[in-house]
């Protein structure tokens, strides 16, 4: 379904044909009288340090006028999609009016009835193969899998995942998640598998499997959830996390201590993260505001700041609407060459594997 999505996901000018007319599209005077009536959105799983949310959530709220309650920030993509079953019945503060998800979680929640379709106004700009064609979930933004390495503990970083085995790296190695609910570890461990396995989609989740057993066994893995504390507090010296995510909890730091971003030399997994509106949402108004908002030029480029590429990033470039000092903040092109964008079946594949597999074969539980 999504087997061209790298060459569609490009940087190249060609890929998207919208025009400006449709990027600087406009929500509804009655859809936003229609939130506003509502008067708030409740979101889940939404740290302010991921992908620049922080200020996007500003974004919205300053714009609009809208309260946001946020629900359990570090949650995973399956915590999300729990939330919505959990609360069918409840039109309470529990219950999330919208979701991003790792893509494979986008097809799964439609197929049970826990997404609503709504096209934005920017919904042309969105590249077919990032989207469902009802408009039940859609493509938000994208990142590879990279290592976030604490200098002050590691004086050479690892440049490939089997740098990870060695003895100097022990203890050091974490996942940014539990590799059984978060989607950002489940492709964490398909990424490891992928390099192990030569490429080869059909084997990285069984061999991703094997490679966190042998970090396990060795002392090298850490089953502590990575993130911005333990990272420099020294406990995960080394994190498995989305490039964007590894950039801004590095960042924050301010130099304590210093870090290293470094993509892998192979097994350079590239993942897309969608959309979706629970079908449940007490606040479906608000709902399809905050989709507006996202998908704005205004909101591609809040992810941007957060060193996220949105998935409009072609129809901005083509348009002349990003900044240059945007630009010059993201990684090197040239690391994002041999990035592979996994198809819906093989990340499907690979998540039932990990998911299902993860505490008989490695036998670690990340907390």
């Amino acid at each position: 379904m999504i087997s061209n999505i790298s060459r569609l996901l490009s940087l190249s000018t060609a890929m998207i044909v919208a025009s400006t007319a449709i990027a600087a599209a406009e929500p509804s005077a009655e859809l936003i009288a229609a939130a506003k009536k509502e008067g708030t959105l409740t979101t889940i799983a939404l740290p302010h340090d991921w992908c620049g949310y922080g200020d996007v959530i500003a974004g919205f709220k300053a714009k609009y006028g809208l309260e946001v309650n946020e629900l359990n920030p570090d949650a995973g993509s399956g915590d999300e999609v729990e939330a919505i079953k959990a609360n069918k019945g409840n039109t309470g503060p529990q219950a999330p009016d919208v979701i991003d998800v790792g893509l494979s979680f986008g097809p799964s929640a439609k197929k049970d009835g826990l997404i609503q379709p709504y096209k934005v106004s920017t919904w042309d700009s969105i590249p077919d193969t990032a989207k469902d064609p009802e408009g039940y979930w859609y493509g938000d933004y994208y990142g590879v899998l990279s290592f976030l390495v604490n200098k002050d503990l590691v004086k050479q970083s690892p440049a490939d995942w089997a740098d990870l085995k060695k003895s100097d790296y022990a203890n050091t190695v974490a996942l940014a998640g539990d590799p059984r609910t978060a989607n950002q570890a489940v492709q964490g461990v398909y990424a490891a598998g992928l390099s192990a396995s030569g490429g080869d989609a059909a084997k990285a989740g069984e061999e991703g499997l094997k490679f966190f057993a042998e970090l396990n066994k060795a002392g090298n893995f850490v089953p502590v959830v990575g993130k911005a504390a333990p990272f420099a507090q020294g406990s995960t010296p080394i994190i498995v996390a989305w490039d964007y995510n590894a950039m801004s909890w590095g960042e924050s730091l301010k130099g304590n201590p210093p870090f290293e971003v470094v993509v892998p030399k192979t097994g350079v997994v590239a993942g897309v993260y969608v959309q979706a509106i629970s079908a449940f949402a007490p606040h479906p108004n608000a709902a399809k505001l905050w989709m507006e908002y996202l998908y704005s030029d205004e909101g591609q480029l809040g992810w941007l700041k957060g060193y996220c590429h949105p998935i409009r990033f072609n129809d901005l470039a083509k348009n002349n609407k990003i900044p240059k000092e945007l630009l010059d903040k993201l990684p090197p092109a040239a690391a994002y060459e041999k990035a592979v964008f996994p198809t819906l079946e093989e990340q499907a594949a690979g998540k039932e594997t990990i998911t299902k597999n993860w505490d008989s074969v490695v036998g670690a539980a990340v907390k």
